[in-house]
């Protein structure tokens, strides 16, 4: 059995055996989704009755992608897993564009971080994060973050400068992705001209500046399998 997010490249089921079971089980923030505690049933059920289990999702299952939630569920069953990681969005996406998350010069390290709060959480202090990557030289690197991206613009532009470089990558590494270059002065304002949407990484840093050197400011569409 494979189970499958919305966000793997359709062009990978083509290396799954005829004989497979394929369950698109998708998870999308804003639409209609499978829930978890769904997902993590069909699985154990699926493992107790014999068959060859493979969760498939896009970008790396422990990054932002509820595997070690899925993991855990499995171990306390009884079940072996073994997970094989993937390339995040977060990488895949500026290196499309040719730039790098850090950089001796620029950066000295990256933070990964979610837009989108469990409910319940107070979710991330967006302006000590901003006065840290200031101070540190962080490269930030924002999932899921489209929804509230009027408030962690807002926070952020409490540490950061509005001239602080920044890109948008929706759909990263698929067919259809789209990026734009701009500031994080400018990131509303972007999002709503360039009309993207989630899913996307926002990646907030002087490392956006090698996508501009490279003469790649304007939204584009890639050719890239996933």
């Amino acid at each position: 059995m494979l189970l499958v997010d919305d966000l793997v490249g359709d062009g990978v089921l083509a290396y799954a055996s005829p004989q497979a079971r394929i369950v698109h089980v998708g998870k999308r923030g804003g639409c209609k989704s499978t829930p978890q505690a769904f997902i993590e049933k069909l699985m154990i059920m699926a493992a107790r009755e014999g068959e060859v289990v493979v969760r498939l999702k896009g970008g790396d299952p422990f990054i932002f992608g509820r595997g070690g939630e899925e993991v855990e569920h499995l171990r306390a069953e009884g079940i072996d897993v073994q997970v094989i990681n993937g390339i995040t969005a977060g990488l895949a996406g500026l290196t499309s564009l040719g730039a790098p998350l850090t950089h001796r010069d620029h950066a000295h390290g990256v933070v990964f971080i979610t837009g989108h709060a469990k409910p319940g959480d107070t979710g991330t202090d967006w302006q000590q994060l901003a006065a840290t990557a200031r101070d540190a030289k962080l490269t930030l690197v924002i999932y899921m973050g489209v929804a509230g991206a009027a408030q962690i613009q807002a926070d952020l532009l409490t540490g950061l400068p509005a001239s602080t470089p920044l890109a948008i990558v929706q759909h990263a590494t698929l067919p259809q992705q789209r990026h734009a270059v701009t500031t994080l002065g400018e990131l509303t304002h972007t999002l709503a001209c360039k009309g993207l949407g989630s899913p996307a990484v926002i990646v907030v840093g002087d490392v956006v500046r090698g996508v501009s050197a490279i003469g790649m400011d304007t939204p584009v569409t890639t050719r890239q399998a996933a």
